[in-house]
């Protein structure tokens, strides 16, 4: 499986890495172990975590994907599409305020990303891609993308039987593989319901209910995800990026964009400056997530 990895940074308490996996196969590979708790950012493309029969979780580009210490687990690529990730690996001097004394991590197994640590997160790893380090500065801003992540892993169970949770949970990571796959479809109530085989009522009241937002806002989020990296990574035409991404016009595409991330699509490459790290940093830290 034609997949590189990279370490652009490594401190006593923080090391991060660029992965990139291209020409894939959707089967899983080898069981894997990580030696230290990591969290996966990923960029682009999509991949699953599978650490248990039956049981997966999906990292999009809207997802901080939490990876245990000494835990097992096997990858794979839905849709052969290939992945691109940041992954934050930390100390144990870290470790103690996000896992119980059981050993089990106090976090779900993802979440999902506001966007200040969307913008952040892409321009971090095209400034470590592009050799332009600041140690201070990137050591700083990994630990405030740490920091993000695990706030969005905190998020309150249902208060349901384990087996209950299980189906409930299989059901909503059906539904996010197929939207990470194929993002720009125009997808449908209807369509997703019948992926999780349940009623249109109910997948959207349990996806509400576990995922904390609405299906529409999910889908419509993870087609911007998508879309940040070809503006940031890219010079392809905003048109081109807008229709690729699901969106019905360049305008449709700039208001949404505008509307989540703060800026528009040509404000955001024209400030994509080493300076704009220290400005969305800023934005990330002082707003409540």
């Amino acid at each position: 499986m034609p997949v590189t990895r990279k370490s652009q940074f490594d401190s006593a308490t923080l090391q991060i890495g660029l992965f990139e996996a291209r020409g894939v196969s959707d089967a899983c590979g080898d069981v894997e172990r990580q030696d230290r708790n990591a969290v996966v950012l990923p960029l682009a493309g999509v991949f699953a975590k599978h650490d248990a029969p039956g049981r997966q979780v999906i990292g999009t580009p809207s997802h901080a994907v939490f990876v245990a210490a000494d835990t097992p687990f096997r990858i794979s690529y839905p849709g052969g599409i290939g992945d691109r990730a940041l992954i934050l690996r930390f100390g144990e001097e870290l470790a103690p305020e996000y896992v119980d004394r059981s050993g089990e991590a106090a976090l779900a197994p993802h979440g999902l990303l506001p966007a200040p640590a969307m913008m952040l997160r892409n321009l971090l790893g095209a400034r470590l891609g592009q050799g332009q380090i600041d140690e201070f500065e990137v050591e700083t801003i990994g630990l405030d993308l740490l920091n993000v992540s695990f706030d969005a892993m905190r998020k309150e169970k249902p208060d349901l039987r384990p087996s209950a949770l299980m189906r409930r949970t299989r059901a909503l990571e059906r539904v996010k593989e197929a939207i990470a796959v194929a993002p720009s479809n125009k997808w449908n109530v209807a369509r997703l319901a019948k992926l999780a085989n349940l009623s249109p009522f109910h997948l959207c009241h349990v996806f509400r209910q576990m995922v904390g937002t609405s299906i529409y806002d999910y889908v419509l989020q993870e087609r911007l995800a998508q879309a940040l990296d070809a503006v940031l990574d890219s010079d392809d035409d905003l048109t081109t990026i807008a229709l690729d991404a699901g969106f019905a016009s360049h305008s449709h595409f700039t208001a949404r964009f505008r509307s989540f991330f703060g800026c528009t699509p040509v404000a955001l490459r024209r400030t994509a400056s080493a300076s704009r790290l220290t400005d969305l940093r800023k934005i990330m830290t002082a707003r409540p997530h």
